[in-house]
């Protein structure tokens, strides 16, 4: 049994996101927690949102016992790009990309061994 969450159009490039994500996979929910909360990174309270949420359907909907899920997968799609410009020198103008991600968490309950 797994469930997910899904946080759409942040506005964190998808690149310093997966950084983040990367870090939490295939651990328990606790340590998870513990990872981003101490992480420095703008991405990790973005990702920790989604977690707690992925954490919080888990239990409502699928009745699964927080304490015994891990991460199972965490992954950022990137989102539409907002493209501005910038004036520079001599009449020109630089196009800026301001980048959006797409933050999807997969919990998981542990198999029990028999």
């Amino acid at each position: 049994m797994e469930a997910k969450a899904v946080a759409r159009y942040i506005r964190v490039s998808p690149r310093k996101v997966r950084q983040v994500a990367n870090m939490i996979k295939g651990k328990d929910i606790l340590e998870a927690q513990a990872v981003l909360k101490y992480t420095p990174k703008r991405g990790a309270g973005y990702i920790a949102k989604v977690l707690q949420s992925a954490v919080a359907n888990a239990e409502h909907n699928y009745e699964m016992d927080p304490d015994n899920m891990y991460v199972a997968n965490a992954y950022v799609d990137q989102g539409p790009t907002l493209k501005r410009f910038m004036p520079r020198a001599m009449g020109r103008a630089d196009k800026i990309r301001k980048r959006t991600s797409h933050i999807t968490v997969v919990v998981r309950e542990k198999e029990e061994v028999n």
